[in-house]
């Protein structure tokens, strides 16, 4: 391991020959940067370095465990220190716009955002947004192709207030399409097809899938000309896919081509486990033989098919996993049979809860981009990048999410 120095950055490297000035040793403070090579977009191209065995170009469900990767390069320790103290930050040398991942990934103080299309999600997100984002959101900005709803939004949001504090809450205002990038957090709320309380059956966020990707890509080709630079979160269905249409095609160019110049790795997230996870918790609250969920359990994948809940990664227990997993799965058929759409829950537990939690800094459940998929995880944004939960995983439970990688990588 060789260190460098470039502009005002400190850069660490196993590659060989880099065009930077060497030096002897790391400064003791400030961000520490990790060159590495690999294929742009084959997996993250930015991320928190939080231990020792993520300095590899490998990636892919073994990240997610703390004993699968390989054994890390002995490392000095001043580099392991940097590492604990969290200013190490992973760089793909290989991407043609490397040197835009070393800057902030978000702007310092409170953010604006911005939510496309106000139905059932939308509205009640947005709620959730104006209630108790007023610590991290500056301004909501809203935008739907009916006039009348984005006005309608306005005017009711706006009359939400403290008595006498009235800007406590983050206001709330209309923007046209062509200001939709104009901020800090985009928020994809919208779909073309929504079934109906007459579907209980089937995956039912999957026949979503085709008519949603045209209009994801659409925004995503939108926020490439923008040439944006904040979070581009997908909280319509389903999910995942939609987050990987989304970077992939935002990355090609007139032609088809690839060529590198849409949305960054760790731009784009997808915010759809975080009703799964709450899904588990209230199974788990009213049956004593799932209890151990609510201290010890984790969701992981998709929002939809491929979904993983473990009971315990302690005293993981396969049976009892796969019987809570296919309850959490079946949440939404059974209110879908009592006659009601389910929107609320997914709107504020994946929605607003889960967006100011990652806004903040928070641990929370989101899909990021992770060895070519999005993958469902429990996560953070940290100054040095975007960093997963690292787990001892049981072999049962490690299976259950190289499947799921499986399943998600053929879609």
């Amino acid at each position: 391991m060789k260190y460098y120095q470039y502009q005002s950055y400190t850069f660490c490297s196993h590659l060989p020959d880099l065009p930077f000035r060497e030096v002897p040793a790391l400064p003791p403070e400030g961000m520490v940067y990790y060159l590495f090579r690999r294929p742009p977009l084959a997996g993250r191209d930015c991320f928190a370095v939080t231990h020792p065995s993520l300095l590899t170009d490998r990636e892919g469900p073994e990240t997610l465990d703390s004993g699968r990767l390989p054994p890390p390069p002995a490392i000095a320790p001043e580099l392991a220190a940097a590492i604990a103290a969290g200013r190490v930050r992973g760089v793909n040398y290989s991407h043609p716009r490397w040197e835009e991942l070393l800057g902030p990934l978000l702007p310092a103080g409170k953010k604006r955002l911005h939510l496309l299309a106000l139905g059932d999600v939308g509205s009640t997100l947005l709620t959730g947004l104006r209630l108790l984002g007023g610590d991290v959101l500056s301004a909501v900005g809203i935008c739907d192709v009916r006039p009348e709803t984005a006005r309608r939004w306005e005017f009711e949001m706006n009359q939400i207030a403290w008595p006498w504090d009235y800007g406590a809450l983050p206001p709330v205002e209309i923007v046209e399409q062509e200001r939709l990038f104009d901020c800090d957090v985009f928020l994809f709320c919208a779909s073309r097809f929504v079934p109906d309380t007459a579907v209980k059956t089937g995956d039912v966020r999957m026949a979503q899938y085709e008519l949603n990707r045209e209009l994801v890509v659409q925004y995503a080709w939108m926020a490439r000309k923008a040439r944006f630079k904040g979070l581009f979160c997908v909280v319509s269905d389903p999910v995942d896919p939609l987050c990987r249409a989304a970077l992939l095609e935002s990355n090609r160019g007139e032609e088809g081509q690839s060529d590198f110049q849409g949305l960054l790795s760790h731009q784009v997230k997808g915010f759809g486990l975080g009703v799964m996870n709450a899904r588990a918790a209230y199974y788990a609250g009213k049956d004593p033989r799932f209890a151990s969920f609510l201290t010890e359990g984790r969701a992981f994948g998709p929002h939809g098919e491929g979904l993983i809940i473990a009971n315990s990664i302690k005293h993981y227990d396969d049976a009892l996993s796969q019987e809570l997993t296919a309850k959490t799965l079946q949440a939404n058929l059974e209110l879908r049979g009592l006659g009601f759409k389910p929107y609320v829950a997914p709107a504020l537990s994946s929605g607003a809860l889960s967006v100011l939690l990652c806004l903040r800094g928070g641990w929370h459940c989101s899909s990021q981009y992770l060895g070519g998929i999005f993958l469902g995880a429990k996560n953070r944004l940290t100054p040095a990048g975007p960093a997963v939960e690292q787990l001892p995983l049981p072999d049962p439970l490690f299976r259950r999410l190289e499947r799921t990688a499986a399943l998600l990588a053929r879609i």
